[in-house]
């Protein structure tokens, strides 16, 4: 297992350790509830340092990355980034990602941890042009500072204009004394604030430098569980949960970003699954009675008969109700359809809900 330049501190601190993705992470602190809470009404850092970060450029990164995702990254300015995903040549979906334009021809790929190898693999058999692949993912940690103080929390460590980067924008500046820190509002959580991004033998002075600006706004660590909740609460899908190999991007609700202005792999098959409809869709719901959807557990109709699957639940922390997203019959996809979750042999009734669950 892999540590973080950061794992030794979350041991000091008492987080309980888990192995995720290859690496030792800290999934709790003091608990996913307050942590939640945490992050909903003031700050919380995640120590997010196991994602993959790629250095794709030259003059043909472009038509690599245009190649390999379903998004339009032709779009893309320096200074913007964009959610995308990998599909396969299957239907289904390699990886989902964040595209970063960070010069006229540098582009950051950041990857999930688990798909690390997968992925780099997967860009690099379809690099035909000869763009230039550099794996950086075990050279820079990445902090998330999310919550609606963070902005204020954290403005006295950098001369950048925290409040002007706006959604799915970054800059390049000194923060905390670091140089070339990527400060990014790409968040995972609902609740705004940004992301760093440095090199390992910057992190442990930017962790430090964090707590100590945050320390009058009440800033706390967080840990994976209630990073799951909170983008759970948000409707944001998860790689190995909700999406997958054998997901499609039109199936995932996924359809605004797959592009069809431009060739990529397998655009065909999806351009038609668009234009002619998929067999079952990725829906939100919650329950109407007591319980907890997990993932895996079945859904039915009023009968019985099974429809679907759950990929993600909980009991959501700050509605106080079980939520959770499932792949159902395209039939029963609509909002304020009727549906069960088969909790331990029990029909529990739920209905389909627009998401996100949460809202400010």
């Amino acid at each position: 297992m892999k540590n973080t330049a950061l794992s030794h501190i979350h041991e000091q601190l008492g987080a309980k350790m888990v192995p995720f993705a290859g690496y030792n992470m800290p999934v709790q602190y003091e608990g996913v509830n307050s942590e939640h809470e945490t992050v909903r009404n003031g700050v919380g850092v995640f120590d997010v340092s196991h994602m993959g970060e790629f250095l794709i450029s030259g003059p043909n990164a472009l038509e690599l990355i245009q190649r390999v995702t379903s998004n339009d990254a032709s779009v893309l300015e320096v200074g913007r980034a964009q959610y995308s995903c990998l599909p396969n040549e299957n239907g289904g979906i390699v990886d989902d990602l964040i595209v970063y334009r960070l010069e006229e021809t540098h582009y950051l790929l950041v990857v999930n941890a688990s798909n690390i190898e997968k992925d780099w693999n997967w860009i690099a058999s379809h690099n035909s042009n000869g763009a230039t692949m550099q794996n950086l993912s075990d050279d820079y940690s990445l902090l998330a500072i999310q919550g609606p103080k963070a902005i204020e929390a954290m403005q006295s460590l950098t001369s950048v204009d925290l409040a002007a980067i706006q959604y799915y924008h970054f800059k390049v500046g000194t923060f905390a004394g670091i140089e070339d820190v990527i400060i990014s509002a790409t968040g995972y959580t609902g609740s705004g604030g940004f992301e760093l991004y440095c090199k390992n033998a910057d992190v442990e002075q930017l962790w430090t430098k964090v707590f100590e600006a945050g320390a009058a706004f009440g800033i706390k660590p967080i840990g994976l569980a209630a990073r799951d909740t909170l983008r759970l609460e948000m409707g944001f899908c998860l790689y190995g949960n909700d999406i997958n190999d054998n997901t499609s991007p039109i199936e995932a609700g996924l359809g605004w970003i797959t592009k069809f202005t431009k060739e990529f792999t397998n655009c065909t098959e999806l351009k038609s699954q668009k234009e002619n409809g998929v067999q079952r869709k990725l829906v939100g719901f919650e329950l109407l009675d007591r319980g907890i959807p997990r993932h895996d557990y079945e859904i039915v109709d009023a009968q019985g008969n099974s429809i679907g699957i759950v990929t993600s639940g909980t009991m959501a922390p700050t509605l106080g109700k079980g939520i959770g997203m499932g792949y159902v019959k395209s039939e029963f996809a609509t909002v304020d359809s009727p549906i069960f979750i088969k909790i331990r042999n029990n029909q529990v009734a739920a209905k389909v809900v627009k998401m996100p669950f949460y809202k400010k």
